[in-house]
């Protein structure tokens, strides 16, 4: 873990979204990052304004290179840069990677739950991978809520890890829009439908939450209500007010 700003140079950009996209960096003199680490990226105008937020790395390792995914807010300072104008071989200032409570390790023995809302998959993300690099054999369930399909990140990866990993069961939840052939109508997630996808408590799951601040919130407290402990439950939560809808 560093706290010091050190270059990265871009070396890849692709879109998840219409709004968002994954980008790599390799950064000289990383020693990896723990799976579920986020850094800082600091931009610098001509005028000496800077601006600095905070993104979740999508990946896990031991090397150089760590990827991070950007959903650009209409009104932001540093995401409609970073989706819309950064150029493979730009350099950003980034610190990091930064974090030792919401990670998840290869040699945590228990099953996981992993919660996500929207963008908040990223960090989630970089657990999955990491699990599956891994000889780790715990299982790992991931309940994603989506406003629609589109909205997805890694939607190629998750449906492929999903038919095909014995370690790893992928469950959707879509607010407003349902792929074509899906079996019920949008709805709005409610407590019986996430405890409906979920591992149950008796299973004694490690469980990590990443979203909008009241998803957060709202998910925390049906699980609690629901019986899991609260120290078994990390949460990552990002701003703005978006609920359960």
């Amino acid at each position: 873990m560093s706290t010091l700003w050190r270059v990265a140079e871009v070396i890849r950009g692709v879109p998840e979204t219409e709004s968002s996209r994954t980008i790599g960096l390799r950064v000289d003199g990383l020693n990896g990052n723990l799976a579920g680490q986020h850094i800082d990226i600091r931009l610098t105008a001509d005028d000496g304004y800077t601006a600095v937020r905070s993104y979740s790395v999508a990946t896990a390792g031991m090397d150089e290179l760590l990827e991070i995914t950007v959903d650009e807010l209409a009104n932001g300072e540093v995401s409609p840069y970073l989706v819309r104008d950064l150029m493979v071989g730009d350099q950003l200032e980034i610190r990091g990677p930064v974090g030792g409570w919401f990670v998840w390790l290869p040699t945590d023995p228990n099953p996981v739950q992993l919660i996500a809302g929207g963008s908040g998959v990223v960090p989630l993300m970089s657990m999955i991978r990491a699990h599956e690099a891994s000889g780790n054999p715990s299982q790992f369930r991931l309940l994603y809520s989506l406003k629609s399909p589109e909205a997805g990140f890694y939607r190629e990866e998750l449906l492929t890890l999903n038919q095909g990993s014995p370690k790893l069961t992928v469950d959707y939840v879509y607010t407003r829009k349902v792929p074509e052939g899906w079996p019920m109508a949008p709805k709005r997630l409610t407590a019986e439908t996430l405890l409906a996808s979920i591992l149950p408590a008796d299973m004694a799951p490690d469980i990590f939450i990443c979203g909008q601040t009241m998803f957060v919130e709202t998910v925390t407290e049906w699980m609690v209500q629901a019986g899991y402990p609260t120290a078994s439950i990390k949460t990552e939560r990002f701003g703005g007010t978006g609920g359960i809808r």
